[in-house]
């Protein structure tokens, strides 16, 4: 274990080993209370909205996000932020009011399964197929990434680094279920802000603040939306293509229908926590940048020449934790590190999970088995899916950009996905085939539109926008066109699944800081005024 970046001490192994028994026993503490199908893939739905909150937020931050967005600080500067502002928040405060409401009132255990509520088994099918595809493959991502960063830090093995957190997620997943990752979560967050939070805290002190820092990066890397008149910018797109294809599609398309997110809401314990779920992790994550690219803008200072020659970009935040930290902070620095990968994985095969047991296996092999064999099932399918996500994480490493890779799969499944969802929600004369054809149109769109539309984009990102742009229209204009020529559902079938359809709740009687109405437009008003200090 030499070689790398790090040296650690028997302190910081002490420290590691402390966070890996600390996910193992969580998993063994909860298996006493995961014995029905509705505990082991949905927590009971009973843990309240701090939990969930926080769990929402961090199942979208794993170090993949970490070390890819503080590289992207030190590249491209703060451009980077509008993937935590435009292209989170106003999706999260419209999932909150406007979507949550429809999924609990469901009782859905999965996104696919209100497809099938809202549409058909056909429609239901081909989402769980494509997210179940997608989910594993993110895994391996996440596992692939872990190794290598291991590997450049620590000198260890990257087989050896993806054996051991893949059987450590999967011990947890297995005994604790939803509950288990969910607990890892709400660690991982805390624990982000006690081992990374500090280096930008020390950097910023040692560049004399705010200012001294903006004084020693390229002039214009402090702004978001300055540069955006045109398409002249590290991100390759105008503010259209930002305000379109990310801060509409793309954001919307993950952050209401992708079910690794939405299983944390779903897990709440009343349909006003559910909804404020996303509305409360919405507060956290607009501050997130201080942990990522901000640190990337301290590394570019304090590194002037990273990026050049054998120093990645990749290295921004491994680089500052090896120089401000001491014996000891270094352990809980990599702890975080490893404990947000970890936390990644694990969200993704829980998703996985619930999605394979209920939207498949049930929906086409078992359908009339014991809750009891449902358990069981979804812990096989937490040892396949570790095991697929380890295959995968191998294809991983043929990929140039693992962040871009992501987003292009996020642009081919997600954007259809939310067309669907857009449509189904608030259109109640969207029929069950106008469902099915639009989601399978939007999705074959997406891969000619990749493979054989030679469109050549300015960057990854540009192509991402304005292809998750054009596969939302196409998924709309099909859905449309089929809906007007086939025959809707009837409107008993659709009460309290579609606006419009049943009585929508109020929550005039409650307290300010409990309203989700209040809530979002205060969370709406903290966007904006980021958005103004940072233009």
């Amino acid at each position: 274990m030499s070689g790398g970046l790090f040296h650690l001490s028997a302190i910081d192994y002490f420290i590691i080993i402390a966070y890996f028994a600390f996910a193992l026993i969580v998993g063994f503490m909860l298996r006493k209370h995961t014995k029905t199908g509705k505990d082991f893939f949905l927590s009971g739905r009973s843990l309240p909205t701090w939990i969930t909150g926080i769990a929402f937020m961090s199942a979208n931050l794993g170090a993949t996000e970490i070390i890819g967005m503080s590289a992207g600080g030190a590249e491209y500067g703060m451009i980077q932020a509008h993937f935590y502002w435009i292209g989170a928040i106003p999706a999260m405060i419209f999932m909150g009011l406007y979507m949550m409401p429809f999924y609990y009132a469901s009782k859905a255990r999965s996104v696919p399964e209100y497809l099938k509520l809202r549409f058909n088994e056909a429609t239901r099918g081909v989402n769980a197929v494509a997210f179940a595809a997608m989910t594993l493959l993110v895994s391996g991502i996440s596992l692939y990434s872990m190794g290598l960063l291991f590997k450049t830090l620590l000198g260890w093995s990257l087989t050896g680094s993806i054996l051991l957190s893949a059987a450590i997620v999967l011990v947890y997943v297995v005994l604790g279920g939803l509950t288990s990752s969910i607990f890892n979560e709400v660690t991982q967050f805390f624990l982000i802000c006690l081992g990374i939070l500090p280096v930008t805290i020390i950097g910023l002190y040692h560049l004399g603040g705010w200012s001294g820092l903006v004084a020693q990066i390229p002039h214009g890397f402090e702004h978001t939306w300055g540069s955006l008149g045109s398409s002249d910018n590290s991100l390759g797109a105008s503010w259209i293509g930002v305000v379109l294809g990310l801060g509409f599609v793309t954001s919307f398309a993950y952050w209401t229908t992708d079910f690794l997110v939405v299983q944390r809401a779903f897990a709440a314990k009343s349909q006003r926590a559910a909804q404020v779920t996303p509305i409360y992790a919405s507060f956290i994550k607009m501050f997130i940048p201080a942990i990522t690219i901000v640190i990337g803008l301290i590394a570019l200072a304090v590194f002037p020449h990273i990026g050049h020659g054998d120093t990645s970009y990749n290295l921004a935040l491994p680089m500052l934790l090896a120089k401000y930290y001491p014996v000891g902070m270094v352990g809980i620095g990599v702890t975080a590190l490893m404990a947000s990968f970890m936390s990644g994985m694990a969200g993704n095969i829980s998703a996985f999970t619930t999605v394979w047991t209920y939207d498949i296996y049930q929906a086409y092999f078992k359908k009339d088995a014991s809750d009891r064999h449902y358990v069981w099932m979804g812990r096989v399918a937490t040892v396949a899916g570790v095991i697929v996500a380890i295959a995968a994480s191998y294809l991983a490493a043929g990929f140039p950009s693992i962040m871009d890779y992501m987003q292009t799969l996020f642009s081919f499944f997600n954007a259809p996905i939310f067309g669907v969802f857009l449509l189904g929600m608030f259109w109640k004369r969207m029929t069950p085939w106008g469902g099915f054809w639009g989601l399978v149109s939007g999705i074959a769109f997406a891969f000619i539109f990749y493979f054989l539309i030679p469109i050549d984009f300015a960057t990854p990102n540009a192509g991402n926008f304005w292809r998750s742009w054009w596969v939302w229209v196409v998924t709309t204009v099909v859905g449309v066109g089929v809906s007007l020529i086939t025959k809707p559902k009837p409107v008993e079938e659709l009460k309290g699944i579609v606006l419009g359809v049943g009585k929508y709740r109020s929550y005039k009687g409650f307290s300010w800081y409990k309203r989700p109405g209040v809530l979002g437009i205060l969370s709406l008003v903290v966007f904006v005024i980021l958005n103004i200090i940072f233009w």
